[in-house]
């Protein structure tokens, strides 16, 4: 009998929070030179303070404290009233104190959920400097990033599985876009997850975890948890599970595969306590609570439950919710449109045919929301057919102009009138005899074939259903 194992999950997600300044002093925080996707920028948003001077007092950022505040309301968090910073003790050569400016007993969120999973806090700190080591044998360090603005995000290991742990992900993240505090991009290391990991054949307890650093695509959070639940069974399959320790591990993207780095520290190695430099804080005397409350934007889950309600969307909402842009303009569009049908169509059309059309040729734009509610009232009256309406669409995309001016112009309004269309099928039963003969064969489905032509010859302005009658019609005699 195969045995069963339970994982468990939970994770540490950090991202770099959207400021104009860093964490503890003025200089820039600038996304783009941080992650070193400036050439020659390296070490240029630095000073004294950042580096870890003797002497220098660092200053906390009072923006990076209120975008921290805005994640916890968001998730329905606990907002601690008293806060402090800690030094977290521990020596890389890219930390340039000797130690991190961080947070440990007295978190400024605690509590509240994110895609039904309990979050145990959230806490604010300051990021490290880069390391490279693609240049040589040896290593440079980039110290841009060093004292940006960090938040970080720890849940109860209560995700079982690797989809779990990758649509948490993807929902902060556009949560964190959503209230404008992080770009959270993690190509550029803007947010990095780190899954602690553990499977047991006990239901009811916990196995040994590890802990795999600094993922930065959501594809790979996926493929290193199902990894390292697939090691962790084998080597308890095969009898090997004391092999399983508790580490931290790192992610081979060309191997796919983890590897040990070091064993995981505890938090008594970082010796943390309070910082000396920065005050304690009371953040109901900083902060107006029901302020920043009240300024908080639309979130993505009450968003999702107004366009099911609203506008009868259904899993293809997601577009409208990841993308803020195209959401505005599907809303213009859909407050013009009178039913929920023509609103539907209005939906596909952006999704399918626009982003399609934007997706080949840059040079296109989206038709004005006008011209587009012109085009869809054409569809829905059947003045066109649906091959007309691509054609159009792609007109306005081109050069924004009235769909029926376009339609007029370009001969492309559906033909409805029965005697020119039977004119032109019996034109074109007598061009295509074959066909015909394959037809009075028993190949009745060449019928469809006939409509095609005519489609063909009438730039897709024939009725369909129209000219599917007329030539069976025809074909019969």
């Amino acid at each position: 009998m195969e045995k069963t194992y339970y994982p468990t999950i939970g994770l540490e997600i950090h991202a770099e929070l959207k400021t104009d300044s860093k964490m503890f002093c003025g200089c820039k925080n600038d996304p783009s030179a941080s992650s070193g996707q400036v050439p020659d920028s390296q070490n240029t948003n630095i000073c004294p303070i950042c580096m870890g001077h003797p002497g220098t007092l660092p200053v906390p950022n009072k923006q990076a404290i209120e975008n921290v505040i805005k994640v916890g309301l968001a998730l329905g968090s606990n907002i601690a009233n008293f806060t402090e910073f800690d030094r977290k003790n521990y020596f890389y050569p890219d930390i340039p104190k000797g130690y991190q400016i961080s947070q440990y007993k007295y978190p400024i969120v605690s509590g509240g959920s994110l895609n039904d999973k309990a979050i145990t806090r959230i806490h604010l700190e300051e990021d490290t400097g880069l390391s490279k080591h693609d240049r040589g044998n040896f290593t440079l360090v980039d110290f841009n990033r060093a004292g940006v603005p960090l938040m970080e995000m720890v849940t109860e290991p209560v995700i079982h599985s690797a989809k779990e742990a990758g649509d948490f992900a993807r929902e902060l993240q556009l949560l964190l876009r959503t209230l404008g505090v992080s770009e959270a991009n993690m190509e550029k290391g803007e947010m990095r997850v780190e899954p602690n990991i553990s499977i047991s054949p006990d239901p009811n307890k916990f196995g040994t975890k590890v802990e795999v650093k600094n993922l930065n695509s959501f594809k790979a959070v996926e493929k290193a948890i199902e990894y390292e639940l697939a090691r962790m069974q084998a080597l308890y399959e095969a009898g090997r599970e004391d092999e399983i320790v508790q580490e931290t591990r790192g992610w081979d993207e060309n191997k796919q595969t983890t590897f040990s780095q070091r064993s995981k520290e505890n938090a008594n190695d970082y010796r943390y306590f309070p910082d000396p430099d920065i005050p304690k804080f009371m953040l109901s005397e900083m902060f107006d609570m029901d302020a920043i409350k009240l300024s908080l934007p639309e979130l993505p889950w009450q968003k999702r439950e107004r366009y099911q309600k609203d506008f009868g969307l259904g899993e293809e909402l997601e577009t409208f919710v990841v993308d803020s842009e195209l959401s505005k303009y599907f809303e213009t569009v859909a407050r013009s449109l009178p039913s929920l049908e023509q609103i539907k169509i209005a939906s596909n059309y952006i999704l399918s045919d626009m982003l399609g059309l934007l997706k080949k040729d840059a040079t296109l734009k989206m038709p004005s929301p006008e011209n587009f509610v012109i085009l869809v009232g054409m569809i829905v009256n059947s003045e066109i057919t649906s091959r007309g309406a691509k054609d159009i669409l792609a007109m306005i995309m081109k050069e924004d102009a009235n769909p029926k001016n376009l339609a007029e112009k370009e001969g492309l309004l559906q033909q409805n009138d029965e005697e020119s269309i039977r004119a032109l099928a019996q034109k074109i039963i007598s061009e295509n005899q074959n066909l015909v003969e394959q037809y009075k064969a028993g190949k009745e489905s060449i019928a469809q074939a006939f409509v095609g032509i005519m489609m063909k010859e009438t730039k897709g302005s024939a009725n369909p259903q129209i000219a599917l009658k007329i030539l069976k019609e025809e074909l019969q005699k």
